[in-house]
């Protein structure tokens, strides 16, 4: 049943998206807003789907530590939901994301016309001076930037291994830091097919005020992390 339900909920996903991909088209022609609106309900799909058809919830904590002047979000990264549900509850994120993904039909362009920071992976340095010099202008434009500071998926449970491209980000923005736990990797695993019932939570936590040094810095958002999402994870586990 399970497989039958995760076959449901995969269809319905990638489905909605092919048609709202066509129906929302004008947009690119239109202010980024729109996108932004086409994007964001295109994440409620994907919540409601979860829930009705999978049988998985998801849960929000720690919004009221959002304050109204841009952010920059470090999250954990267990699944693709991850980067759907930010959508929910900021006006206009700015995702800092692999080039690769600027080329999958319709994903690449909705997220040029929200104006994404791609970045080449491989590109050392000059990568990470490019993404600043971008994620300093979307932050001038009141957008919070959101990223994965270890760089890949991980399962729920595994201990954070940050990233140094987060602490360039955290010095030359000079904007609070909001760290991200998540347990979608419980019922949304980072591969496969299977969706499984439960309940998904992410916890924002309080603000990494900036003006640390890059040592303290990355081991304040690692411990932030990893202490957060244990705690998610065990309440997850105890239902």
């Amino acid at each position: 049943m399970i497989m039958v339900r995760s076959i449901l909920f995969v269809t319905l996903l990638y489905g909605s998206m092919l048609v709202l991909g066509i129906l929302w088209l004008p947009a690119v022609l239109l202010p980024r807003s729109v996108t932004m609106l086409g994007i964001r309900l295109w994440a409620r799909i994907a919540v409601w789907g979860m829930r009705v058809i999978c049988g998985a919830k998801t849960e929000f904590a720690g919004l009221e530590n959002l304050p109204d002047e841009p952010v920059l979000i470090a999250s954990k990264h267990q699944s693709m939901f991850d980067t759907l549900l930010p959508f929910l509850f900021l006006k206009e994120p700015c995702f800092i994301l692999k080039r690769e993904l600027m080329w999958y039909p319709i994903f690449g362009l909705y997220a040029w016309k929200a104006d994404m920071i791609a970045i080449d992976r491989a590109g050392a340095v000059k990568t990470l001076k490019n993404m600043t010099a971008q994620a300093k202008a979307k932050a001038q434009e009141k957008r919070s930037i959101v990223i994965f500071p270890e760089g890949t998926r991980a399962d729920p449970g595994t201990p954070t291994d940050v990233k140094p491209g987060i602490a360039l980000l955290y010095r030359e923005l000079d904007i609070p830091c909001m760290p991200v736990a998540v347990t979608t990797g419980t019922c949304w695993p980072a591969k496969g097919v299977r969706r499984y019932p439960g309940t998904m939570k992410m916890a924002i936590g309080p603000a990494i005020e900036s003006g640390l040094s890059k040592k303290a810095f990355m081991t304040e958002l690692k411990d932030r992390l990893d202490a957060s999402s244990n705690e998610l994870l065990e309440q997850t586990e105890n239902g």
